[in-house]
């Protein structure tokens, strides 16, 4: 059974933005952890892409 989430912390899941577009099969996402009262808004990190092979930006999902 899943933890019940104490406090800020929430997970999130990041999506590579350029993967979609290049026609290439697969995914690349990455699941994290942020603070919700000290980052509000959607994260956006480069992170390595391992179909791409080539760092790119991710974004927040859902």
């Amino acid at each position: 059974m899943a933890k019940k989430a104490k406090g800020n912390r929430i997970q999130v899941i990041l999506q590579c933005t350029e993967h979609k577009d290049s026609g290439v099969a697969g995914m690349s996402r990455y699941i994290t952890t942020k603070n919700r009262k000290n980052t509000p808004d959607r994260m956006e990190l480069k992170k390595f892409n391992p179909i791409l092979k080539r760092y790119t930006v991710h974004k927040e999902i859902k």
